[in-house]
């Protein structure tokens, strides 16, 4: 029997993926670099499932937990927050700036359905770890079998 998961196809998500990279590319050709990304970045997620629970990281360096947000509503998982510039000098004369700063939003469909009262949020070495529960009706029962 095959065990594979089928994952939900999200084409959007595919499209604004492609947009961006096409919009990296020419900012970068004509020298725009620091300009278009200096207000926008999309933290990196890992979604897994473990012990009937989904698990997801998401790398958010160099922010406080005050700065990060977590929602969980209608089986849709929203991380946002805000990752604040450091203050500018004018003494300094900067040569490269790749670091994103800004607002950021991250929704993601889960797979199944969550217990959204008992989801957990840690922040830790820049990596948010979200445990989202599985409600009891969905997790397997073990059936005890008669013997007659």
């Amino acid at each position: 029997m095959n065990d594979r998961k089928m994952k939900l196809w999200e084409p959007f998500s595919e499209l604004v993926t492609m947009r961006n990279d096409v919009d990296r590319l020419f900012d970068t050709f004509f020298g725009r670099e620091n300009e278009s990304y200096e207000n926008y970045w999309r933290p990196a997620i890992d979604i897994e499932e473990n012990n009937g629970n989904l698990m997801v990281r998401a790398e958010i360096p160099g922010m406080s937990k005050e700065d990060i947000k977590v929602a969980v509503k209608d089986n849709m998982l929203t991380i946002s927050g805000e990752r604040k510039r450091e203050n500018e000098s004018k003494d300094k004369t900067y040569y490269r700036v790749e670091r994103c700063y800004g607002q950021f939003q991250r929704m993601i469909r889960l797979p199944t359905e969550v217990d959204a009262d008992k989801v957990k949020a840690t922040y830790k070495d820049g990596v948010l770890h979200v445990t989202l529960p599985k409600p009891e009706s969905m997790k397997p029962k073990q059936i005890d079998v008669e013997i007659k």
